[in-house]
């Protein structure tokens, strides 16, 4: 390696292995989310997994040992799942962290090395030079005309000028350095870094379940309180009956076990992992599971400007030339003048560029002029970007004497340094107006003439000309115009949380369609309101502008308050609090901060917000299947417990007509059906030009579940039609039971059908693409065609074997139990055309 010009020795190899053992490695090591024990506690900590897991214990207690075996299997399901998924989303993690293996420049033993940033120690030599980041938090010893970008820290877009001289004299970890060089002394690494401690107070914030999963656990909870109800009265029916405390025993578990919807949260937990695989397909990492459920409720999507909505890149849009008092484009056929004034604001910028408006400066240079005289003038003196408002000097010269001294900055700040007549600073300021409102930054170029070799200590004190403004636009992104499309025909709505000004916000937000773009709040103003005001603040405004992290958290915090579903997008340091307090959210994986991507909940890898609609379409297919699921457990859960009941309760003949085997049977049957059939079904029409539902909506209300009981309640008259029919006809209590488990099994066929839609007909459903759905239900015939019909497995489930007739009486009553809800969902259709058709007159 070189040696340096510093007269800098650094750390020797013995004091970094010194530091290292003291300090650690710069590395942000916080507490891992999800691992492995952190996530089956978690599991078995569930209010169903509980109810499983004692359950199952009884059952083996009580010598069941089959249905014992099926709930451990059940959990083991459950479990595998959650695992596999947490791990396979680490994973992607880990691969997105190596997307960029950081590296930073130090001075040991007297020479300049390039080592790894997590190899860093405190009480290095960091050297740091333009277009670099800065890896830990240090003490600057030595500076060049140097600038850093601390937007990552403060959203602030502006570089800030730093100097040992300087009180503010620190390097912060994950900053950038806008101009010049710098050494610093490390003082912190790791989390021991400005950005570590923001890292850091992520941890306070609790992360709260999503709305279906505290729906689920209540009504689950319910359901767990109804069981043991039931369980204490068929057990004291039963042994009044029998005086046999086992037997009683073993037939009111068989009930409260009917009671359980166990199948519930292994749907659930199958549609999340299955749903958050797909989405990795999509190039959306999901680092938990739930986040699929809450993607198609939210309400609101909260997203930054630069790099979400624009492209992040600057170009030069317009000049303003002072003499001629127009306004021209850079395309335009420009005269002498227009060009001078591209060429000084060259000179005014940095000689190699790394700020992408004087990198665009340096590209329009070389575009109107014919001769590039850069390699021909050194920088012989410069005045770095200061005063308020600021501005920056530099002063070249060439071999032959020839001197340039050209200065930019804030137009106000030019104009203070020129001598201008009130008619000239009225122009300027019109043409500074007309091109904010335009979305435009703008920078007021000046040439100075002074000739002598002592040069003032400020620059103010040079007499300037002002010549004109520069003008740099960042283009939105071409599809973010679609994007917002999707996300309003959604009923989403959309806010921007910049760091930029109103003005520049505004205008970008009125060239794509943006909704509400009349009215912005800046962080300051918005600090001030009170609770009740900003409440409403944050609902009726779309764009807040100067935001900074206390800010982003206290909207995220205000629209949770209004019983909104929120998403965000970010990528800084200063994004992380409002990330991890959003229901989700979203870190951009090329150039989102390690810390932007540990406090979210989804990473999308391209950066592209277009994304997110393809997230919530999928996010609300999941939820309208998983629904469909639900209810079709809570239908099919009715007529067993009612068969098992009613007749033990009203002291039917055969009483008992079903036991623990017929029960866990059943379950078999129910568990692929809601699982994998429901789960695989595509997106129904017109999903994403239905609004949300709002938080307080609960996923059991009483109107679905009215229907979800109602065709339980048939299905079950239709199963104790054919038990009294049976009954009737002289059966015995083995071909009862064969009839009525044989209703049971066809009505759970056609309601699987049936149940595809609440609003489309069997006919629409039946041309849905779902191939399981014929496998599935090929599965299950042939299964209880086998138990019907081979005569070991007939005896073992105390069955007989139907002749065709009382299996064509069977058939059709299954048919007639479930097929009646196609009237109503006709009647529901006709419904809404005739709506339709009045609401367009």
């Amino acid at each position: 390696m070189p040696p340096n010009n510093f007269d800098i020795q650094g750390l020797s190899n013995e004091q970094v292995a010194s530091s290292r053992e003291k300090y650690g490695q710069n590395k942000l090591d916080y507490k891992k989310e999800n691992g492995f024990l952190d996530t089956l506690k978690g599991i078995l900590k569930e209010p169903m997994s509980i109810i499983l897991l004692v359950a199952a214990s009884i059952y083996f207690i009580t010598g069941n040992t089959g249905d014992g075996i099926f709930l451990v299997v059940a959990i083991i399901f459950i479990t595998s799942i959650s695992l596999y998924q947490d791990s396979r989303s680490k994973n992607a993690l880990e691969k997105l962290k190596d997307f960029s293996q950081p590296t930073c420049k130090v001075i040991r033993n007297g020479v300049v090395q390039e080592i790894k940033s997590e190899e860093l120690v405190v009480g290095d030599s960091l050297l740091v030079e333009e277009g670099t980041s800065i890896t830990a938090d240090g003490v600057i010893v030595h500076s060049n005309d140097f600038s850093v970008n601390e937007s990552i820290l403060t959203g602030e877009s502006f570089a800030v000028f730093k100097d040992k001289s300087l009180e503010d004299n620190i390097i912060y970890s994950g900053t950038t350095v806008a101009s010049g060089l710098a050494i610093a002394t490390i003082t912190g690494i790791g989390k021991d870094t400005k950005l570590g401690k923001i890292g850091t107070s992520l941890e306070s914030i609790t992360e709260e379940k999503t709305p279906l999963e505290r729906q689920i656990a209540n009504f689950v909870k319910k359901m767990a309180i109804a069981g043991a109800v039931v369980f204490v009265i068929v057990w004291a029916i039963n042994y009044w009956q029998s005086r046999d405390l086992l037997n009683s025993l073993l037939q009111s578990l068989t009930l409260a076990m009917s009671i359980l919807p166990e199948e519930i949260p292994v749907a659930f937990t199958t549609f999340m992992a299955l749903g958050a695989w797909r989405l990795m397909k999509m190039g959306i990492v999901v680092k938990q599971m739930k986040t699929v459920e809450t993607l198609g409720s939210a309400t609101v999507i909260c997203t930054d400007k630069t790099g979400t909505i624009t492209e992040n890149k600057m170009s030069l849009a317009k000049l303003f030339l002072l003499s001629s008092n127009k306004i021209y484009q850079p395309k335009d056929q420009l005269t002498e003048d227009e060009k001078k004034l591209i060429v000084l604001a060259m000179w005014a910028s940095e000689p190699i560029p790394f700020d992408p408006m004087e990198v665009a400066l340096h590209e329009a240079y070389s575009e109107v002029s014919q001769l590039d005289k850069r390699p021909d003038f050194n920088l012989v003196h410069e005045y770095p970007l200061g005063g308020k408002p600021p501005m920056m000097t530099h002063v070249f010269e060439n071999s032959e004497g020839q001197r340039i001294i050209a200065a930019k900055g804030a137009p106000e700040a030019l104009m203070n340094v020129s001598n201008l007549s009130a008619t000239e600073k009225q122009q300027i300021n019109d043409a500074i107006q007309a091109l904010a409102t335009d979305g435009y930054r703008v920078l007021g170029v000046g040439e100075s003439k002074f000739s002598a070799d002592n040069y003032p200590t400020a620059q103010q004190e040079l007499s300037f000309e002002f010549i004109g403004i520069v003008a740099f636009y960042d283009p939105p992104k071409k599809n973010i115009g679609k994007v917002l499309e999707g996300f309003y025909t959604a009923g989403i709505a959309v806010k921007i949380i910049t760091g930029d000004n109103a003005a520049t916000t505004t205008a970008i937000a009125k060239q794509i369609g943006f909704l509400g773009y009349e009215k912005n709040i800046s962080g300051d103003e918005l600090m001030l309101l009170p609770e009740g005001e900003l409440e409403t603040c944050v609902m009726e405004t779309s764009i807040f502008t100067r935001m900074f992290p206390e800010a982003k958290l206290k909207i995220i915090n205000a629209l949770k308050a209004n019983q909104q579903i929120v998403a965000m997008t970010g990528d800084g340091v200063n994004d992380g609090p409002a990330l991890k307090a959003a229901h989700i959210g979203i870190a951009m994986g090329k150039k989102g901060t390690e810390i932007a991507k540990q406090a979210a909940s989804l990473i999308l890898l391209e950066d592209d917000l277009s994304k997110m609609v393809d997230a919530i379409a999928m996010g609300r297919k999941i939820y309208t299947n998983l629904k469909k699921a639900i209810q079709y457990i809570i239908s099919i859960h009715i007529p067993i417990i009612l068969t098992v009941f009613i007749p033990l309760a009203l002291g039917w003949i055969y009483p008992n007509i079903f036991s623990p085997i017929h029960i866990i049977f059943l379950e078999i049957i129910m568990g692929p059906t809601c699982s994998i059939i429901y789960e695989n079904e595509p997106m129904e029409k017109n999903t994403m030009s239905q609004k949300p539902k709002a938080l307080t909506t609960t996923f059991f209300n009483w109107k679905e579940l009215s229907i979800s009981v109602l065709q339980g309640l048939v299905i079950t008259a239709g199963t104790l039609f054919v038990y009294q029919y049976a009954v009737n006809s002289g059966y015995d209590e083995a071909l009862t039971r064969t009839m009525t488990f044989t209703v049971l099994i066809v009505a759970n066929i056609f309601l699987t059908l049936i149940n595809r839609s609440f609003y489309y007909s069997i006919l629409t459903t039946m041309r849905y693409k779902n191939n399981l759905v014929l496998f599935i239900i090929f599965i299950t015939i042939a299964i209880v065609g086998i138990i019907l019909y081979v005569n070991p497995l007939t005896t073992f489930f105390k069955f007989e074997t139907l002749n065709l007739m009382q299996l064509s009486i069977c058939v059709a009553i299954g048919f007639l139990s479930t097929s009646w809800f196609e009237l109503l969902k006709l009647a529901k259709r006709i419904k809404q055309n005739m709506k339709g058709v009045s609401s367009s007159r």
